[in-house]
């Protein structure tokens, strides 16, 4: 993801003027923006050909003239005659912010596509890259928002002062969240009840002890930010803290709340920050203190995400709990390749296992399994996949059946090798950092690994 150019923000203009200088088309439709403002709206041209009838505006028939700037807090430029200069040069030396219509190069700010819920206001800008996509996600930001969000805005801002008076400040947030949330309160709203519905609620959370607090275990899945379940991201967003594995990339943590603490419990190969023990203990700690958690896992929380240890601690301490599952590696692996891990008539189950650790009895079972159809998903195990291979063809599995190697699964960058045990055995094959999803199985051969390096041409390639 790129950095912003533009640092987004809602600029203060009551009591000021914005400053159109202009008279076509182009300085009507600033007008229509800029009328939705406290601001005094001024126009500036010697010919005026669009019809600013029913618009609050102050014309001036006239050339433009540095003076017209005292006072302004935003100039539009949508002249490009000698006024238009003057006004660019004036408006530059005067230090005053300002937009030249279609001339992105000589812009300080740009005018987005805004959808109107005053005093909610939502800007969907495109740095004047694409502004025919910001009026269409303002169609659909449109379409999903109730007509009385600014209504509720106005409730929830004349409470505020009552709010903080019988509420302390850590129930504050939870109170707000209840009442913007509520179908009461918004039919209540539109039945003209909407304070009294809300005070009523106000009193529900006053009579409350200090709340409890919560952890909940949340499958990040496998790295890609759209992969997240639409529950996953509204916890997020209610989260006081987020608990997370180093694994859990950068963009889905800055999923959550902005001013949610943030702990990187920091597991990874070879690199313990935090031990298991003392995550445990942080997760009682921080859910006894009344806070919200997000525990964010990698993939999904109940396949090797030790999560029925932290289940069994918070279940001790008597700390509510809830899980919300995640894409594990080895379906995204699969759905990166296309492959069916059950197949008619050649696999009818899907064994999921880390190779890390196997002992012989367990690579005797697996090579049983594979030998009857089933498939594997073996985690953890890139670097002794060539061990593992041999000791399955040892214990009866085919030399050629299918493996198919997905490194960094569902991600952008992920990496993918196909070929048979036999050629994985031969442990000549490289590759990419990350972790490993290792597809072991007849079922395995039906998906598509078209693009996936050959296992035995990376073996040649290294002899």
């Amino acid at each position: 993801m790129g950095a912003l150019n533009t640092f987004p923000l809602s600029y203060k203009v009551e009591g000021r003027k914005i400053v159109i200088v202009g008279g076509g088309e182009e300085a009507l439709n600033k007008a229509r923006l800029a009328t939705k403002t406290a601001a005094e709206v001024v126009i500036v041209a010697q010919d005026i050909t669009a019809d600013f009838v029913g618009l609050l505006v102050t014309i001036f028939n006239r050339s433009f003239d540095a003076a017209d700037l005292h006072g302004a807090a935003l100039v539009f430029v949508a002249d490009d005659g000698p006024d238009g200069a003057a006004a660019i040069e004036a408006a530059r030396a005067q230090n005053i912010p300002l937009n030249v219509v279609d001339v992105p190069e000589h812009c300080d700010f740009y005018t987005p596509s805004i959808i109107d819920r005053a005093p909610i206001s939502i800007a969907i800008a495109s740095e004047g890259d694409a502004p025919v996509l910001a009026r269409l996600l303002r169609a659909r930001i449109e379409a999903m928002l109730s007509p009385r969000v600014g209504h509720l805005a106005r409730l929830a801002g004349s409470l505020r002062h009552k709010v903080a008076a019988v509420l302390p400040k850590a129930s504050q947030r939870r109170f707000y969240e209840a009442l913007l949330t509520s179908p009461e309160i918004e039919r209540a709203l539109g039945q003209g009840q909407g304070r009294t519905a809300a005070l009523s609620l106000l009193d529900q959370h006053a009579g409350k002890s200090t709340e409890a607090g919560v952890v909940w275990l949340i499958g990040a899945g496998p790295g890609a930010e759209d992969l997240l379940t639409l529950r996953a991201q509204r916890l997020l967003q209610e989260a006081d803290v987020i608990v997370h594995d180093q694994l859990v990339p950068h963009g889905v943590v800055e999923m959550g709340r902005r001013d949610a603490e943030r702990i990187c419990v920091g597991k990874a190969k070879g690199h313990h920050s935090f031990s298991q023990a003392q995550i445990n203990t942080l997760l009682v700690r921080l859910a006894g203190e009344g806070k919200r958690v997000a525990r964010l896992k990698s993939g999904d929380p109940m396949v090797f995400g030790r999560a029925g240890e932290e289940i069994a601690a918070l279940r001790k301490a008597g700390i509510a709990y809830s899980i919300v599952p995640g894409v594990s590696a080895a379906l995204a692996a699969a759905a990166d390749t296309a492959t069916p891990v059950t197949l008619r008539n050649v696999s009818s189950g899907f064994i999921i296992a880390t190779a890390h650790g196997a002992d012989s009895s367990e690579l005797r079972h697996w090579a049983a399994l594979a030998q009857s159809g089933l498939s594997l998903a073996l985690y953890m195990g890139k670097s002794i996949a060539a061990e593992v291979a041999a000791a399955l063809v040892a214990f009866g599995a085919a030399e050629t059946t299918p493996v198919g190697v997905v490194v960094n699964a569902g991600r952008s960058d992920r990496s993918c090798a196909f070929g048979t045990l036999a050629e994985l055995a031969t442990g000549k094959a490289i590759f990419a950092d990350g972790p490993a999803v290792i597809l072991i199985g007849e079922a395995i051969g039906a998906g598509d690994w078209q693009d996936a390096a050959c296992l035995a041409e990376r073996a040649a390639k290294v002899a």
